[in-house]
């Protein structure tokens, strides 16, 4: 997975599946790989992509703020697009067809690693916060399991040995992929919130992953649990 190529049938196909315009997905840095040139694959145009490379428009993307914000999905009308290189860079974009609304997710590694994930939609502003709301568990999941993906394929770390997982453990997760909060698993495994949340901690630590949506990504990436 050396090239963009290597990535873009999968994410052409998931942008039809969830009916998002275009996807994204680039690595910001690569943690202790420090000397890894960055990747990054994209079902923008050709011509886009060569027009933010060309404009230096790394320098100027608010999008690419999100990474500081923290480790929750970020609307794009919530960035800030007044400076004028923003709003050209917006306004450009928006003549490729990239679309008008967007989400970025942000993702972080246990060595350093940082990545970026983007959907976008050319839908009207209400139709988007449906499309957006329905869907942001599974681009959140989606992140980090391209996340885990693309290290392991272009080794940009080495490899660590993962504790073993337990059966609540194992069975937190697997309700947490599907959508189920800490109190519904509670109910489901006849536990209290508390053990709940004990147990998804403990699993991301023997995980090595910063939040539970990382956890989930990595254990179904090894195989752990299913989605």
């Amino acid at each position: 997975m050396a090239h963009r190529e290597d990535l873009y049938p999968a994410l052409s196909e998931l942008c039809t599946g969830y009916g998002f315009t275009h996807m994204t997905f680039l690595v910001v840095h690569a943690g202790t790989a420090t000397s890894t040139p960055p990747y990054f694959c994209t079902t923008y145009p050709d011509a886009w992509t060569a027009a933010y490379v060309d404009r230096g428009y790394f320098e100027r993307d608010p999008g690419l703020d999100v990474m500081r914000l923290g480790f929750l999905p970020v609307d794009w009308s919530a960035l800030d697009w007044r400076s004028r290189p923003a709003g050209r860079l917006f306004k450009e974009a928006c003549s490729y067809g990239i679309g008008s609304q967007g989400l970025t997710i942000p993702i972080r590694g246990a060595n350093g690693e940082r990545s970026l994930f983007s959907v976008t939609s050319n839908l009207p502003r209400r139709q988007w916060i449906r499309l957006r709301d329905s869907r942001v568990h599974e681009m959140q999941l989606l992140a980090h399991y391209l996340h885990e993906t693309v290290f392991d394929a272009l080794a940009f770390r080495k490899s660590v040995r993962m504790r073993q997982l337990s059966r609540r453990e194992s069975q937190c997760l697997q309700l947490l992929a599907i959508g189920r909060i800490s109190k519904q698993i509670a109910a489901d495994l006849g536990i209290s919130e508390n053990a709940v949340k004990l147990y998804l901690r403990s699993a991301r630590l023997k995980l090595r992953a910063l939040t539970t949506y990382h956890a989930v990504a990595k254990a179904t990436f090894l195989e752990l649990i299913r989605l």
